[in-house]
């Protein structure tokens, strides 16, 4: 009978211990998007179906204190910069420079000469909310193309400028990268969409100091209940000043939930311990970026 007793405790403790690990509370505190983009099918010049308002709407129901806006065009984070019912709401904009006019630059901006300019352009011209901070989003589908002229020049200028800048690329550009701007601020635009391995980040990030790895659609983070993966849970634990969320709003689909996208890092953010949730969720972003 003690024997039953004695593994009925053990089954019951071992239950209630699983079920803890599913039912975490969620990360409270304020969160830092660093991935938002405002593309003109979004806005559409005031009267797309996401107006500031909205947004501002959705950014303040998720608690969303501060953005890292880059959009197709530049003018959608201009216009979100100087937008009175963002600063009322008390939402701060990271405003940085995105190399694309239209989509048509997405492929061909690592050896466009205008794109560079325009840039330059940009940076010179600043904000209503203040300098810009960064460049990027950019993207680049062979990771040799981080080899392209305007490409080092776009890294030693962000350099120089201690501006950070926005990668979407494989683990192999990242060095590529890194060699021409070895100071550069690179943050990792989804930490390797790709599917690079736990252990090359890991890798990547002991590296290189100043990288930054942004999580939005990284495949393989969560597990059951929502919960970091164990191989992630692990990278956040030993590198707890070095990662980001994003909502990555490339399309207005994710406009539309961009609330249950927030309650998702919420979720796993939960199950992390207090001072490393509040630094992947807030301070990270706001020590890089400058924020009170």
């Amino acid at each position: 009978m003690k024997k039953a007793m004695h593994s009925l405790s053990i089954f019951v403790f071992a239950l209630f211990s699983c079920v803890s690990i599913f039912a975490q509370t969620p990360y409270s505190g304020p969160l830092f998007d660093a991935h938002l983009h405002y593309n003109e099918e979004a806005w559409n010049g005031k009267v797309g179906p996401h107006n500031v308002p909205d947004v501002v709407g959705r950014l303040s129901r998720s608690g969303v204190k501060a953005f890292v806006g880059n959009s197709r065009p530049n003018a959608g984070t201009i216009a979100l910069a100087a937008s009175a019912e963002v600063k009322s709401a008390g939402i701060k904009v990271v405003p940085f420079i995105r190399l694309y006019r239209n989509r048509a630059d997405y492929t061909g901006w690592f050896a466009d000469e205008s794109i560079y300019k325009m840039v330059l352009s940009e940076y010179a011209k600043g904000t209503a909310s203040g300098a810009y901070k960064g460049i990027g989003e950019f993207h680049l589908y062979d990771s040799a193309n981080a080899n392209g002229e305007v490409a080092k020049k776009l890294m030693r200028f962000a350099q120089d400028n201690q501006l950070a800048v926005l990668a979407h690329v494989d683990d192999t550009a990242i060095d590529l990268l890194m060699a021409h701007a070895p100071q550069a601020r690179l943050v990792w635009a989804h930490t390797g969409i790709g599917g690079a391995s736990a252990e090359r980040v890991r890798s990547l990030l002991t590296k290189y100091p100043k990288l930054m790895g942004e999580l939005s659609y990284r495949p393989g983070l969560t597990c059951d209940g929502g919960q970091l993966c164990p191989e992630w849970r692990s990278l956040a634990l030993d590198f707890p000043d070095r990662f980001l969320i994003g909502s990555d709003t490339w399309v207005n689909q994710r406009w539309a939930y961009y609330e249950e996208l927030m309650m998702g890092y919420r979720t796993w953010l939960g199950g992390l311990p207090t001072d490393v949730a509040s630094n992947i969720g807030w301070k990270n972003g706001a020590r890089v970026f400058g924020l009170n």
